[in-house]
């Protein structure tokens, strides 16, 4: 049975599931229809050292950068509707072929257009973020978030991080306002 997380909460992936290997980090949300405007949400992943931030831009893994490049961390694919139920988005990483200089990576979901539109977390429910494991399709940890993100168009919804030899998942849920520039910039990736 998986681990239900709460904000701030964390679970030691390498000794829930030993020989733990690939994972996949499934993301989910339901937007509703707001005047006719319909969400776009986009999940994405940072990779970072341990400043807290990415090496270089190409650490920084979304729809159109959909992998890392030795190939440790792969975006599935963009859903521009959210419709359906199950996970959204999904990102998959391969725990060992995690570069060293990498300590944590950070999942985080922005709504498209989020300023134009007038959208934010407020108007999103159900948002969860759950990890997997790749080779048999158990999850073993899912964090819901339940907070209201009234304000904020982008969210860190949780994040790996090592953990000497181990790997830990960390359930976050912080929210950024103005969407994915300031959250990309926060991690040093250059957005302009």
């Amino acid at each position: 049975m998986a681990i239900s997380l709460k904000k701030g909460g964390n679970v030691n992936l390498s000794k829930e599931t030993p020989s733990l290997k690939k994972i996949m980090l499934g993301l989910g949300w339901d937007p509703r229809e707001t005047e006719g405007v319909k969400f776009d949400l986009d999940a994405s992943a940072f990779m970072l050292n341990s400043s807290g931030k990415v090496r270089n831009d190409s650490d920084f893994i979304f729809y159109n950068n959909k992998r890392s490049i030795e190939g440790s961390v792969v975006h599935a694919g963009d859903n521009t509707t959210g419709g359906g139920d199950g996970d959204d988005e999904q990102i998959s990483v391969d725990l060992n072929a995690v570069p060293l200089g990498i300590e944590r990576i950070s999942f985080a979901v922005t709504i498209h257009e989020a300023e134009i539109h007038r959208l934010n977390f407020g108007m999103v429910r159900n948002c969860y973020i759950r990890c997997v494991n790749n080779e048999n399709g158990v999850e073993i940890a899912r964090f819901d978030l339940t907070e209201d993100g009234s304000l904020e168009t982008a969210m860190i919804f949780g994040e790996l991080y090592r953990y000497g030899s181990e790997w830990k998942f960390k359930a976050i849920a912080q929210g950024f306002t103005g969407g994915l520039g300031p959250l990309a910039d926060s991690f040093g990736v250059n957005v302009q």
